[in-house]
């Protein structure tokens, strides 16, 4: 497993390049950078403009910046950013762990609500229960994400009950530790159900779709053929079997939960690496953005090998094959 694990990391090496070159050359290739307003303005000197396009490095052709920037990368210095004056480190270091936490959250939202939909759906198939979850899941599905979280706005603002937007409260820094927990918490509940919602719809016919194909299986005729009592066969083996492919699409959920957090960040103003990545598209903070790009391929790629590995911990067949390689 070790192995395995070793070989899927050496692997990520060359891919995270390949990114990186890409998101350099579209930034590149945009009209513009950083100090297109200081050249347009009448009041600035070009001395100035002279002395910080070679203060940024823009004064050299763009291979050489690429891999002045790929040279700073091997010491984890990501650069400046221009447009807040500090390290893009410490930018990341605030809003890295801002939407890993609502990803995480909104993902164990949709699977707690998913899987149980699915599996009562399922054993209750063709039933009022069935339809109905069959109704609410695909009008989740069809619900825009960015219009789920204006409707999530508005419902704040006219009920008080929730927060319009931020993370945390003007007082967060002055409350205990525990009560920093539950402000954080009680931030993020709009932007976890917003989030959530639209991988609940997916989860649950994949997880109906499955559980459907396994009670028809050889091995639970055979089961109820020895008498072993239906919850147990339906929770234990049809379940455990039914749920493979479900883990097996963990990573491409992360990948549209990190996605969407792109759109709902910026709606809920939620201050997370989303929110951060369109504010330095739109300032052409070209650190910030192959910086932040890169981190978000990196949170995919690690939620990609931790899917791999719960379905090799879920599936002895899978860790056997696994274990061998």
């Amino acid at each position: 497993m070790i192995r395995f694990i070793l070989k899927r990391i050496a692997a990520l090496i060359p891919l995270l390049l390949g990114i990186s070159f890409l998101v350099f050359i579209l930034m590149h290739l945009t009209p513009g950078d950083v100090l297109s307003e200081a050249r347009a303005a009448q009041d600035i000197p070009k001395e100035y403009i002279i002395q910080m396009e070679k203060q940024y490095g823009l004064d050299k052709p763009w291979y050489v910046q690429y891999l002045l920037w790929l040279k700073s990368i091997g010491t984890l210095n990501f650069g400046t950013s221009w447009t807040y004056k500090i390290p893009v480190t410490d930018l990341l270091a605030q809003r890295i762990p801002a939407t890993l936490t609502l990803a995480i959250a909104a993902l164990v939202f949709a699977w707690v609500i998913a899987v149980p939909l699915g599996v009562f759906a399922a054993i209750y198939k063709d039933s009022v229960f069935d339809r109905i979850s069959s109704i609410l899941a695909y009008a989740a599905l069809s619900i825009p994400e960015f219009f789920l979280a204006l409707l999530a706005i508005f419902f704040a603002a006219q009920t008080g009950w929730f927060p319009i937007g931020g993370r945390t409260a003007l007082t967060h820094s002055l409350m205990s530790s525990w009560s920093q927990f539950w402000d954080i918490a009680y931030h993020s509940v709009l932007p976890t159900l917003v989030l959530g919602l639209g991988g609940i719809a997916g989860m649950t016919r994949i997880m109906r779709a499955n559980f459907l194909d396994h009670i028809r299986s050889e091995y639970v005729t055979t089961a109820r053929a020895k008498g072993v009592p239906e919850g147990w066969i339906m929770f234990k083996h049809v379940l455990r079997n039914a749920i493979n492919p479900l883990i097996t699409s963990l990573g491409f959920a992360l990948s549209g939960l990190l996605s969407g957090a792109l759109l709902v960040e910026n709606v809920m103003n939620y201050p997370g690496l989303g929110q951060l990545v369109y504010e330095a598209l739109m300032k052409q903070d070209q650190y910030v953005v192959m910086a932040a790009v890169l981190m978000g391929c990196v949170l995919l790629m690690l939620g990609n090998l931790f899917a791999d590995i719960l379905l090799a911990w879920s599936d002895p067949r899978i860790r056997s094959t696994t274990i061998e390689s």
